[in-house]
Parts: C-alpha cells; sequence; structure tokens
C-alpha cells in the first residue's frame, strides 16, 4: 500500500535544527526521523513512499540520490573510465521513493492533494514526518476497511496539545484541533485513506486538520484505531532529545524492525 509522508513544514519550533535542514532530516541516532518512520511502515510490508517536499526539500532529494553511496564501502576506479563498486548491501533496497515538490508554502491538506495523483490503489496510508510509534500498521488497515470510513486515525493517548479526539465506539464525533486542555485521545498522526478524502481538500490553503476532518466528523466518515503503546512527536529541542536518549539505550520503543 503506497504510503504519503508530510515532509514540507518549516519546524519552527525546533528551529536549533530545523534553521538548516527540514525537520524530518532532523537525526534521531544518526538516521534522520523520516528514516525511522519508513523502516516502520518497511516492517509491515509497506515500502511504496510518496514524500511531499516543500521547505529545504532539495536535502531530502539528496539523501535519497546519494543513499547506496552514503551507506555503503565504496572502491573507486579513476581515470578516464571511472568505475564506483559497491562492496555491502541494505535492507531498504527494495524501497520506492517518489519525492513530490509540493511547494514552500503549501498546508498540510493542498500537500496531501497534490500526492494523490500517485496513489492508484483505493486506500493508502498517510502520516507528518516527525512522529514515532511501534503501533501496529497492517491492524489499522484491517480497522479502516471493515468500518468503512473515509479516514481512519490512530487515536493515542498523549502527554498533552494536539488534536483531542471524542469518541462513539469507532466513529469519532469531535474533532477539536489543540484544545487548551486534554482529557483523552488525540489525533497520533498515522492514518489510513480512501481516495475518496480529495473530495474534501480544495486547494494549497487546505488544513487538512481543520475543515476536511471537521467535514468528514460531520459526516460520520472519520473513525479512530485506539492505540495504547508508544507514540511521541519531535516538535521541540526536547523531544528530539528524549527521542536520542532512548535509541542511545538500546531499547526504542519504535524500533520493531
Amino acid at each position: 500500500m503506497k504510503v504519503v509522508i508530510l515532509c514540507g513544514g518549516m519546524g519552527t519550533r525546533l528551529r536549533e535544527e530545523t534553521e538548516f535542514r527540514p525537520k524530518p532530516m532532523v537525526p534521531i541516532g544518526g538516521r534522520p526521523i523520516l528514516w525511522h518512520i519508513m523502516k516502520h511502515y518497511a516492517h509491515h510490508g509497506h515500502k511504496d513512499f510518496v514524500l511531499c517536499l516543500g521547505y529545504k526539500g532539495e536535502i531530502i532529494k539528496e539523501y535519497f540520490r546519494n543513499y547506496h553511496w552514503n551507506t555503503s564501502d565504496v572502491t573507486l576506479k579513476l581515470g578516464r573510465a571511472p568505475k564506483i563498486t559497491y562492496h555491502n548491501h541494505h535492507e531498504e533496497e527494495d524501497w520506492t521513493v517518489t519525492l513530490l515538490d509540493t511547494g514552500a508554502q503549501t498546508q498540510t491538506g493542498g500537500r496531501l492533494k497534490r500526492a494523490l495523483k500517485f496513489v492508484e490503489d483505493e486506500n493508502f496510508l498517510f502520516t507528518y514526518g516527525d512522529g514515532l510509534t511501534n503501533s501496529d500498521i497492517n491492524a489499522s488497515i484491517k480497522f479502516h476497511k471493515k468500518q468503512g470510513g473515509v479516514a481512519t486515525i490512530t487515536a493515542i493517548r498523549p502527554s498533552g496539545r494536539f488534536g483531542e479526539l471524542a469518541i462513539d465506539g469507532a466513529t469519532i464525533t469531535r474533532f477539536q484541533e489543540k484544545p487548551e486542555k486534554e482529557s483523552g485521545l488525540i489525533n497520533g498522526g498515522f492514518y489510513v485513506m480512501n481516495r475518496k478524502i480529495g473530495q474534501y481538500l480544495d486547494n494549497d490553503e487546505c488544513i487538512l486538520e481543520r475543515a476536511p476532518l471537521e467535514q468528514l466528523v460531520r459526516a460520520g466518515k472519520l473513525k479512530a484505531y485506539q492505540h495504547d503503546g508508544f507514540w511521541q512527536c519531535m516538535d521541540t529541542y526536547r523531544e528530539q532529545q528524549l527521542l536520542e536518549g532512548m535509541w542511545a539505550s538500546g531499547k526504542a520503543p519504535w524500533k520493531i524492525w
């Protein structure tokens, strides 16, 4: 199943790192957080990615263009007939990565709308380039298909400050983006979507988390797959250091591959 990942935001709350690179390229254990997210999807068998680029997108393009070069031992034959020999392989050789320039100022819904032309199947996976989890992606797909909604959000219990959800059974009855106080489940940012989501997206100024999701709520078409395990975003330097510490401990909860 195709995996669409938003990689175009400026990450202003992580300015210590994002002044020089896009937030998905901020490292955890020497690898971009984007790599960790993609490894999670690949572990569940989903290795066809569409990366929606924006701010400093050329850095992400360079990373994947030179991926084999940067992850391998190499021998160079110099001269008029140069030759490069790679001495090792990597687990990512069967990945397909589409690098899509979606504009520096485009909002989340606008980026998703631009990506839909690369989604051929009825359903696809969607997430942001700054969050990690150990959720069961395939279980969320199965749940999504059973519920028959347009979009399914992986709902988690956080420390606070994210879009809060009210749920009746599996159907979301209220979606409040970043309320002042949160007491229950929130949007964990890992979605399963039907291509019908495109009917709710209009232009580059469209913010997915506002009118589109609110319309789906009113129509009873936004579902919640509850995940009680690990989830952590990386919005601030403190959170980046928290994730670094988890990785360094050798017990990172999201490393299930």
